[in-house]
């Protein structure tokens, strides 16, 4: 189980910052970390770097161990499904490689997650749904709304399971900020959805989906 991390405060701050050293390139896989130069480059006590490095450890990115000390581990090792690894991995040097695995992983997943929730989804989710759709259109924040509605979407599949994949499809960065309006593939989506039509709620998804990575191969890449 990864360590909890709030990402706030000082202890947020910590990880955040040794995050981006990591994904920035600056620290490698196979580096050896100096835990006396990162406190005092920090600015932070040993109390606060030594609960970041858990959480980066319970994460995949770091390990210790005799003679090496405290290092980054191999890539292999990373937990590549968790939240915040996504997000740092995302936010850091363009990786295409990355990218087209989330795309090809909510390919997957969200398609028939979609076909799930015509045929599962309660009034309530239903209601959910709309709500998320009508704060994208409106507010000031479209991508909250746009994650609320993906995370709506896991909700009414069901499936205990693939709700967990909210992780990824909360942080891959893929399916917002490309400035199109959002609203008419969301849309598709949720008609079918709210018509039970199971097999028209797989292909609006699926085109949404693929709109999506063109615009950020557009927008990340060209």
């Amino acid at each position: 189980m990864a360590a909890a991390y709030s990402g706030r405060g000082l202890h947020g701050q910590t990880v955040e910052a040794m995050a981006a050293m990591i994904f920035g390139g600056e620290f490698r896989a196979g580096d050896s970390l100096d835990v006396t130069a990162l406190r005092e480059r920090l600015g932070v006590s040993s109390t606060a770097l030594r609960e970041a490095i858990k959480v980066l450890t319970a994460k995949g990115l770091i390990g210790a161990r005799p003679k090496l000390g405290t290092y980054v581990r191999p890539r292999a090792d990373w937990n590549l499904l968790d939240g915040d690894v996504i997000r740092w991995k995302s936010a850091g040097r363009p990786d295409p490689g990355f990218l087209r695995d989330l795309h090809e992983l909510r390919s997957i997943v969200e398609p028939p997650v979609a076909r799930l929730a015509a045929l599962r989804r309660t009034p309530e989710q239903l209601d959910t749904l709309e709500r998320a759709l009508d704060a994208m259109a409106s507010s000031a924040d479209p991508v909250a709304a746009d994650l609320d509605f993906h995370r709506a979407l896991l909700a009414a599949g069901g499936n205990e399971l693939l709700i967990r994949m909210e992780a990824v499809i909360g942080r891959d960065g893929l399916a917002h900020g490309s400035g199109d309006d959002p609203v008419p593939g969301h849309l598709a989506v949720l008609t079918a959805i709210r018509l039970a039509d199971g097999q028209a709620a797989e292909s609006a998804m699926r085109e949404l989906l693929d709109k999506a990575w063109r615009d950020a191969v557009r927008r990340r890449f060209q």
